[in-house]
């Protein structure tokens, strides 16, 4: 194997070297492979060879992630996409094109029947992704440059009537769960920032909090009177020691997780008839209820904590009504 291997660089470079030269460099061929072990790559080293480079590639995204302070939860959601994407593909993420990932993109639709929205989301991570190997010259292109923001509906999403809030007031059982309610209706905050809340994070003075939000960015948001006054029943019924603003009803009093109030609200959703009750649902009513109002949209932005404002226009669905009344007041 060595000594083909020698011939061959030796015969490349006839038409360069002279006869003295050849030989001088079989001399130093020889002397350096003598201790070289050659292994011959087949068809599965070589498959292997490229899954253990792409694992790298995903692992060093991931960890890019973690720096730039994305959550567990988007971090979690970045790599199953990615892991699904690339290891349903028998080479070296070096060599995925761009018709590649149109034809899975394409093949996933019609496999799991999902819609745009889906489809746009897993293309703006794929992109995020081999724009990141781009960057750090893993690759020369992105090969997702070239495919474009899946137009998708924009459907307007619903937000809790006035009636559907008295309704979940009505039916809480206790002083924990109606306050919650309360601080995501007056707040708008995220159920994750509502998980870490802390007790000294509130200014009952204020009427304020202190909230961790996307980023590990912190802001501050403001509740209602109502709310105080609820908030505050609560915490003197609390018999534990815990910082956490909101605990389980039993020991060990444990930080209610996000999965335990997703579940509170659905069973108040249940037990009241209301369609579609989840906590993210009371942001998006506090936005339209703001931009009612008469909120500029950009303290709208600040009070939900939007990078850009065209993310806030999402969450705000202004009431017809108001538009019809408008657009009486401002062109007959």
């Amino acid at each position: 194997m060595k000594n083909d291997v020698i011939l061959n660089i030796t015969k490349e470079m006839e038409d360069s070297l002279t006869i003295y030269q050849l030989d001088k460099l079989k001399e130093i061929l020889i002397i350096n492979f003598e201790k070289v072990e050659f292994i011959v790559k087949t068809d599965e080293y070589q498959k292997q060879q490229e899954q253990e480079e792409n694992k790298k590639y995903i692992d060093l995204f991931i960890s890019s992630k973690e720096v730039e302070g994305c959550s567990k939860r988007t971090i979690t959601y970045y790599r199953e996409i990615i892991e699904k994407f690339v290891y349903s593909f028998e080479e070296s993420i070096r060599h995925i094109s761009t018709d590649n990932i149109r034809n899975y993109l394409s093949e996933y639709k019609k496999d799991s029947n999902c819609n745009s929205v889906t489809i746009d989301n897993l293309r703006r991570v794929l992109s995020s992704f081999f724009s990141w190997l781009e960057d750090e010259d893993y690759i020369i292109k992105s090969p997702v440059r070239r495919i474009h923001r899946i137009k998708t509906v924009q459907t307007v999403k619903e937000t809790f009537t006035d009636e559907n809030i008295e309704k979940m007031r009505d039916e809480c059982s206790n002083i924990r769960n109606l306050s919650m309610i309360e601080l995501l209706i007056s707040t708008g905050m995220r159920v994750g920032e509502l998980v870490n809340l802390n007790i000294q994070d509130v200014s009952f003075e204020e009427r304020s909090c202190i909230v961790l939000g996307k980023g590990n960015k912190q802001r501050e948001v403001y509740f209602d009177a109502r709310t105080k006054i609820h908030l505050l029943q609560y915490l003197n019924t609390r018999n534990d020691s815990s910082n956490a603003l909101f605990v389980s009803m039993k020991k060990p009093y444990n930080r209610l997780s996000i999965s335990g109030i997703e579940l509170i609200i659905r069973k108040l959703g249940l037990d009241t008839e209301i369609s579609k009750v989840h906590p993210h649902k009371f942001r998006r009513t506090l936005a339209t209820m703001a931009i009612d109002k008469g909120m500029p949209i950009e303290q709208v932005q600040k009070l939900l904590g939007h990078v850009k404002i065209e993310t806030t226009l999402h969450y705000a669905m202004v009431n017809q009504n108001n538009v019809k009344m408008s657009h009486r007041r401002y062109i007959g």
